[in-house]
């Protein structure tokens, strides 16, 4: 089998409710979705979701990289020797790794396809499902409890508070949702960078009574070691997200014991197989880890939960971003119910495209 071009092409989607979080409002969000052909009548399929403030890419940037760069690298390549083709990529879209995970995803589609197994059984096949857990973006205090008691109405048992731009009022904003929703739900909270050493300890000093289950990137992610001087001080699990940015990272995380859970995006990382990587090392480091995702269509949000399924030690999921998205073309590539994902019934990734 060998690739003979791609097809690219990208979708603007409309958030139904726009949300606030420490840095940002996020109103819309741009997908690029990649076809990769073959002389068979086997296709894969991927998804790339650019993100100038996360992965340092725009769609204009990605959409450039994979006619121009992309394309003529895959031609002529055999796609069942993905890895041959993947590690010269990283060289070759250095920084960009958005356009990688969608390219990395599209081969595992393949492959998956020519195997006729589900992507998560090819991986490990570990468990057949996983709880997501749902974000709320900064909020009026008031709005706030009505989102999550209509989430734990739908059936949602974890839930995610954004924060980072006012602790104290964080602060009564996790005793009050604690107060709405009982006890048997899980709350985790993300300040998104927003707190100081000094905001993340007082926060969680005062969230005790309310049991928040972590709290995710108090501090910025260019001083990773205000991470390990928040984890040294709190007893509660720390987790890293916008500070894990590549495999190299995580090596480095891991090696200072400077969290206790590590947040592994595709999107930043590069795709499944850095992710499997990336867990690797985590796993040797008694870290646990969630597998999250940003403003991302079901297509890439099944890449993730396949990796999740296939991965005992990715304990965590949230794999909330393609929820109120507004005319995603790839709508049904996960199936969600009562808060728990699963993943489509075909081969590979799950899905296709109707013509």
């Amino acid at each position: 089998m060998k690739i003979t071009g791609i097809d690219v092409w990208p979708v603007t989607m409309r958030l139904r409710e726009p949300y606030t979080i420490a840095y940002e409002t996020v109103k819309s969000t741009v997908n690029i979705f990649l076809r990769i052909k073959t002389d068979s009548t086997i296709t894969g399929i991927g998804c790339a979701a650019p993100d100038l403030m996360v992965t340092g890419e725009t769609p204009e940037s990605a959409l450039k990289t994979l006619n121009d760069t992309v394309e003529p690298i895959l031609k002529g390549e055999d796609p069942l020797r993905y890895l041959k083709i993947l590690e010269p990529l990283k060289t070759e879209i250095k920084n960009q790794p958005s356009v990688l995970a969608c390219v990395d995803m599209s081969l595992y589609d393949i492959v998956g396809r020519y195997a006729r197994l589900p992507l998560w059984k090819m991986l490990g096949g570990y468990r057949k499902c996983i709880k997501t857990s749902i974000t709320i973006g900064i909020m009026p205090a008031v709005e706030t409890i009505r989102k999550v008691k209509e989430y734990v109405a739908q059936g949602f048992t974890s839930l995610k508070l954004k924060g980072g731009q006012n602790v104290e009022e964080d602060i009564e904003k996790v005793k009050m949702v604690r107060g709405a929703v009982g006890k048997g739900i899980e709350l985790r909270f993300d300040a998104n960078q927003g707190y100081s050493v000094e905001d993340a300890v007082f926060f969680v000093k005062h969230t005790e009574g309310p049991q928040i289950e972590l709290l995710e990137q108090p501090t910025p992610r260019e001083q990773s070691d205000l991470l390990g001087h928040v984890t040294m001080r709190t007893p509660i699990p720390i987790m890293a997200d916008e500070s894990l940015m590549s495999l190299r990272d995580a090596f480095r995380l891991a090696k200072g014991d400077l969290v206790d859970m590590v947040n592994v995006k595709l999107m930043k990382v590069g795709g499944i197989s850095v992710a499997l990587m990336v867990n690797a090392v985590a796993r040797a480091a008694g870290l646990e880890v969630m597998v999250g995702c940003m403003d991302e269509a079901a297509l890439s949000i099944a890449a993730g939960l396949h990796f999740a399924l296939a991965r005992p030690n990715v304990a965590y999921a949230d794999l909330d971003g393609f929820l109120g998205l507004e005319k995603d073309p790839t709508a049904g590539a996960v199936k969600l119910e009562m808060g728990v994902l699963y993943p489509g019934d075909l081969p590979g990734l799950g899905f296709d495209f109707k013509e």
